[in-house]
């Protein structure tokens, strides 16, 4: 009696895991992952983590459908991969279900993190998926990748490492970026250092004279100029919340699509912001325009 009162509650918990997670959806890959734990069952963390993940799969889902045939064949490269969660999943649920030549590139620094993930893959049997030990640098140019990528994301991508996957993502002519920031440290170090002298007269200045705020408004300041920078280079963007602030402080989801159309006047914008700021070193560092 006691026994199949246990088999019915550990079915019951297993029922409601199912209904959390997506129609054919591997279990082993989310045991793999540790979403799962070995017995198929959630924790709170990983119903966050899960949540978040499928949050960012709806976006990046609905522009590769936009692609040609349904995206069956798109490239995306997914940036700062770390244990390639984002990109697991998004096979899984994408291209594993499409016949066609889709692939998903995981590119990591970490080797141990890109071996690992590269096991994975090969126990899954996800054959259109691969794992790169690079830095962005390097990406852009390796033979490993092609000339074009449909899709660029990078989900939690730290301080400048944003802006790296922007760089890959002209360069490789993406059709859309996916980028969830993550503590950018940068701006906030200029700021600090040059404290925006054009505006140090002025009751602007407050916003950056006690240490949190400078670091929040350094936050605030590079994604405004991460967005000025996309438009001026041909994408229309879009930025909006990944999940409720409850589940991460580091909420900002940016999504960007290429148009070809050059905003000139979002140029002259962040070359102005920059100056009245004294960040004009990073018009030769990160937000090249020309």
């Amino acid at each position: 009696m006691n026994q199949a009162l246990k088999l019915s509650k550990t079915e019951k918990a297993q029922a409601e895991v199912l209904q959390e997670l997506r129609p054919g959806q591997s279990l082993e890959l989310l045991k793999e992952l540790h979403i799962l734990t070995r017995e198929g069952r959630l924790n709170q963390d990983s119903r966050r983590k899960l949540k978040q993940v499928y949050h960012l799969f709806q976006f990046i889902e609905k522009l590769l459908l936009e692609l040609p045939d349904e995206g069956a064949h798109a490239s995306l490269a997914d940036h700062g991969a770390g244990k390639s969660y984002l990109g697991f999943i998004i096979y899984d649920l994408f291209f594993r279900q499409r016949a066609g030549q889709g692939h998903v590139f995981g590119i990591e620094t970490r080797p141990e993190l890109v071996e690992r993930s590269r096991q994975l893959a090969a126990r899954l049997g996800f054959e259109r998926m691969s794992f790169l030990n690079l830095s962005v640098a390097e990406a852009t140019t390796a033979t490993a990748l092609p000339d074009r990528i449909d899709v660029v994301t990078a989900l939690h991508a730290c301080d400048t490492a944003t802006d790296d996957a922007i760089a890959f993502g002209l360069a490789k002519k993406a059709r859309f970026m996916v980028l969830v920031p993550c503590c950018q440290a940068e701006v906030a170090a200029c700021l600090r250092q040059g404290k925006a002298l054009s505006l140090s007269r002025t009751p602007l200045a407050e916003l950056w004279r006690h240490p949190l705020h400078t670091r929040e408004i350094g936050s605030q300041l590079t994604n405004v100029l991460r967005c000025l920078f996309l438009e001026a280079h041909g994408y229309q963007v879009t930025v909006t919340e990944l999940v409720g602030w409850e589940h991460s402080m580091k909420n900002e989801l940016i999504i960007a699509r290429h148009t070809g159309h050059r905003k000139a006047s979002a140029a002259a914008r962040l070359r102005e912001l920059l100056a009245q700021f004294g960040l004009d070193s990073l018009l030769e560092t990160r937000f090249k325009l020309d």
